[in-house]
């Protein structure tokens, strides 16, 4: 486990930087994950073809700090990314991201597009609105989440999720979720749209039809499906996940 202290977020972020070849993918998880918890299995698995990966745990997350005065709004996380970027010295890597990830993938895009060899995002939040989690988080007033409300949503969940949800701190949820309810302008498809680099959409088949793969397909952007998974690809089908991936990657290098 590698560390180092973020100015934007004011506290200690941690990731693992796995040995492998090539330019590294970066792993970005999502809301009440972490990387650490999620991505090992698909990194590991043979199809993902030995690539250098780095899994990182964002503030709130995981083995990283939870300053409570940082945002957790995902541009502000995307700005905690790029500090790892500058910190790596890395001038190129391939992205990933999933679901609040991938919105703050698409966000790193956008920010330091020269450095993105190309994007992959999952399942990602492309409008304002939230997602089931994250409407029923932010529905909560914050301080009412944090003394009743998270324990309430550990006690409750019953997926491999809540491995990862018990290591997150209960205000980054909470912001987290809020912030992917408010949305950003433009929106993150109009920034995926625009982002002038190889992308990727993945879906899990359990998770289609969906109107933003759609929309994604009718841009003539690629959808790629992961079959017999739904949104918990990561859990339910990693070395599909891993295949995925390094298809893509193979594909634009």
């Amino acid at each position: 486990m590698n560390s180092f202290y973020s100015q934007q977020a004011q506290g200690w972020v941690r990731w693992q930087d796995l040995p492998g070849h090539g330019d590294p993918v970066v792993f970005i998880h999502g809301l009440g994950c972490a990387s650490s918890y999620e991505y090992p299995r698909v990194v590991t698995d043979p199809a993902f073809g030995g690539r250098r990966a780095i899994l990182i745990d964002l503030p709130g997350s995981g083995y990283s700090e939870r300053p409570a005065s940082f945002s957790y709004r995902t541009s502000e996380q995307a700005k905690v990314i790029v500090e790892l970027l500058d910190y790596l010295q890395l001038d190129a890597c391939w992205l990933y991201g999933h679901s609040m990830g991938g919105s703050i993938a698409i966000e790193v895009a956008a920010l330091v597009p020269q450095r993105i060899r190309a994007l992959a995002v999952s399942e990602p939040n492309f409008h304002a609105g939230g997602g089931v989690f994250s409407r029923v988080i932010a529905a909560e007033e914050e301080a009412e989440f944090v003394t009743c409300g998270y324990a309430m949503l550990l006690g409750q969940e019953k997926t491999p999720w809540a491995g990862s949800l018990q290591s997150n701190a209960s205000w980054a949820i909470w912001r987290g979720a809020k912030s992917l309810v408010d949305g950003i302008a433009p929106s993150w498809m109009a920034l995926f749209s625009r982002f002038p680099r190889p992308k990727t959409l993945i879906f899990g088949e359990l998770s289609l039809p969906d109107n933003d793969a759609q929309q994604v397909l009718d841009q003539g952007i690629e959808v790629r499906i992961i079959p017999q998974a739904g949104h918990s690809m990561s859990w339910e089908q990693p070395a599909a996940l891993a295949r995925a991936l390094s298809a893509f990657i193979a594909e634009h290098e």
